[in-house]
């Protein structure tokens, strides 16, 4: 275990996740920084499996005081004996370095087994996507969330749809909607333009309307539509930032007018969108995408942008139905948004509306109500029941789900 971890004050928050920290920054990474301003915060990432190690956990530091902690396991165990390292492991380090009855957040269900839970305080289920709806996810997934939430003392959802589909699941669920940090993203309306280092792909691009999407690519994108918006409209040029995750690359569509610029890192968002003049969501209508609330949204309108997206549920009820996002679910219609997007990105009257609706929006509004409900959970927390079993382990319990978004 690296010796550093010892010199942190005792840690009384500890998040479960199944996205890594050095992924992309999004609602866990926003959340635990804000708490790590006033408390000690360590981020427990899903175990990787090394040749010729022994169990151990890898700690290092990230900027803002969060720990990040990675249990590391030698290969070839069971999915049983897997378990029973990681909590062990676990259970000693919440004990050297925790606060006694520490929160416990989880991000995902299938941290449950490998948490200490009989060490945890308050128990926070933060629900920010339905984990059981995305291609391969665990088979015991479905039963480990069964199980959080009867032992949950707060539960949070990531949007509305989310929300509705948990709200009779336990008498303490509350809707925050993923946020953005507003001031970050309107750097992209002042931004100088000229190459740099993160723009060098997009500043060299042929001539014409730049269409862009910041996201991961996966099972969520509809990789039809955006070969028939590319083919409809091949003067646009369309530049995809963000991983290749769970799909074939080879699947992507392949046109001279379509751009994998890759992950870039969150600090370069701003510059590029501030090059593009239209983003899109393409989402698929599916399983992945019925619970879904893109913090994209907000934060291309708050880099100034037009947005044309599929009609995902909490989209069309937050953004579509005030007119701050046009829906469009075929190909003639999205590349007719598209065109009429083209040309309004500095309009003011629409920057005004889109400026006002986001002032309640940010980042920091949504974690102090969080913090306030936490708080309170923790005050008022209930008698807990024996901690439950780990449950059926099947085939994923294990598997590394950290680019699932």
């Amino acid at each position: 275990m690296d010796t550093r971890a010892a010199q942190h004050p005792p840690a009384d928050l500890f998040c479960f996740s199944h996205l890594r920290w050095d992924f992309v920054y999004q609602r866990p990474q926003h959340v635990m920084s804000r708490f790590a301003r006033t408390r000690g915060v360590v981020f427990v990432e899903e175990a990787i499996v090394e040749a010729g190690v022994e169990p151990h956990l890898r700690c290092s530091d990230r900027a803002g005081g969060v720990r990040v902690v990675v249990p590391v396991l030698p290969e070839d165990q069971g999915d049983r004996d897997a378990i029973a390292l990681q909590r062990g492991l676990l259970s000693d380090f919440v004990e050297q370095h925790g606060t006694p009855s520490p929160t416990f957040w989880f991000q995902t269900p299938m941290s449950l087994p490998v948490a200490p839970l009989d060490l945890a305080g308050a128990v926070v289920y933060d629900c920010m996507d339905e984990l059981g709806a995305f291609h391969g996810a665990p088979p015991a997934l479905a039963f480990n969330e069964k199980q959080l939430l009867s032992r949950a003392d707060l539960v949070l959802t990531g949007g509305r749809a989310l929300y509705e589909a948990k709200r009779s699941k336990h008498p303490n669920v509350h809707c925050l909607p993923s946020a953005i940090d507003a001031a970050h993203f309107a750097r992209a309306r002042h931004h100088i333009h000229g190459a740099t280092d993160c723009l060098t792909e997009v500043m060299d691009l042929p001539t014409g309307p730049r269409v862009g999407f910041a996201g991961v690519l996966d099972e969520r994108l509809d990789i039809g539509l955006l070969a028939d918006v590319a083919d409809l409209r091949p003067d646009h040029q369309f530049v995809m930032v963000g991983p290749i995750v769970k799909i074939d690359p080879a699947e992507l569509p392949r046109r001279a007018n379509i751009h994998y610029l890759g992950l870039r890192e969150y600090a370069d968002l701003p510059d590029l969108m501030a090059e593009w003049d239209v983003a899109i969501m393409p989402f698929a209508r599916n399983a992945a995408t019925r619970f879904i609330s893109p913090t994209k949204t907000p934060e291309y309108l708050a880099a100034g942008l037009p947005v044309v997206s599929t009609g995902i549920l909490d989209v069309v009820r937050t953004y579509g139905e005030p007119g701050l996002v046009a829906i469009a679910d075929d190909a003639a219609a999205f590349a007719a948004a598209i065109d009429a997007a083209v040309g309004v990105k500095d309009d003011p009257t629409r920057l005004r509306a889109v400026t006002n609706a986001l002032k309640d929006v940010s980042w920091d509004s949504i974690w102090s109500r969080m913090a306030a409900l936490e708080q309170m959970a923790a005050l008022e927390q209930r008698s807990l029941p024996e901690p439950p079993s780990a449950g059926p382990v099947g085939e994923g319990q294990r598997e590394n789900a950290a680019d699932v978004r």
